[in-house]
């Protein structure tokens, strides 16, 4: 089975690029696909691109063209649940598009054919994705370092799983992350991608686990020194929790 790896960001792909000894590059609709190897498992890395239509393109591409067998997407989020802090991250359980509005004809929320607003991830491939974030976590200081822990105040980070919700709207204002845990209280995070990956794979009965690391409270007060966080936290965990995957089902 080929295990698709799908970043969200070049810095996030390239930390699980240099995890591969024999990457090989193809490039099909614009997206450059990196074939290799990781732990004895076939796999292929991908950005997902930015924005729901973008993802599900990628997602459709990795299942079509690459025989994908099961998608693991890693990625940044903003938190909103309560209690879902700067270097946190969420396992998703449940996908949901926040700007999905075909009422009065549908409910809100609802997706058009689909008669539900909510896609699971795979409950099996989660859990173990899930297993290799808390480890991620436990060896913090050994993958990040004293100095990112320091300046991110990340001495006491956690996972959280439930409800990751997706938008084609970057939610950076403390009015819209207020408004998103009014309509959505059981929402932990929310990003641009997520939930459009997920409706592809329940399209074609394919696996996916989703894990996204909280850069920010989507607020006002969103972290200032993004590329900084991008550089010594989110990557280095993806990079962590993804050899961790692969390394314990080896």
């Amino acid at each position: 089975m080929t295990l698709a790896l799908v970043s969200a960001l070049p810095e996030e792909l390239q930390a699980v690029l240099d995890l591969l000894p024999d990457e090989q590059r193809i490039d099909v609709g614009g997206r450059g696909f990196w074939r290799g190897h990781l732990h004895g498992q076939t796999v292929v890395a991908v950005l997902s691109g930015i924005g729901k239509v973008a993802a599900a393109t990628t997602t459709a591409l990795l299942i079509e063209r690459f025989g994908a067998g099961a998608i693991v997407m890693t990625g940044v989020a903003g938190g909103i649940g309560a209690g879902v802090k700067v270097g946190d991250v969420v396992v998703a359980a449940d996908l949901l598009q926040h700007d999905m509005d075909a009422s009065p004809i549908f409910p809100r929320h609802e997706v058009p054919g689909y008669r539900r607003s909510r896609f699971a991830a795979d409950a099996a491939l989660s859990e173990r994705l899930a297993r290799a974030c808390e480890a991620t976590l436990r060896q913090a200081a050994a993958t990040l370092g004293a100095e990112a822990i320091e300046a991110f105040g990340l001495h006491d980070s956690r996972v959280h799983r439930g409800l990751l919700v997706t938008g084609d709207r970057f939610v950076s204002r403390s009015a819209e992350s207020e408004a998103l845990r009014r309509e959505l209280p059981e929402a932990l995070a929310v990003d641009m991608e997520s939930a459009a990956v997920a409706q592809v794979c329940a399209d074609f009965g394919v696996p996916l686990a989703v894990v996204r690391t909280i850069s920010d409270r989507a607020d006002d007060a969103a972290h200032v020194d993004f590329p900084r966080f991008l550089t010594q936290v989110a990557s280095r965990y993806s990079a962590a929790i993804v050899e961790r995957l692969l390394g314990d089902s080896a």
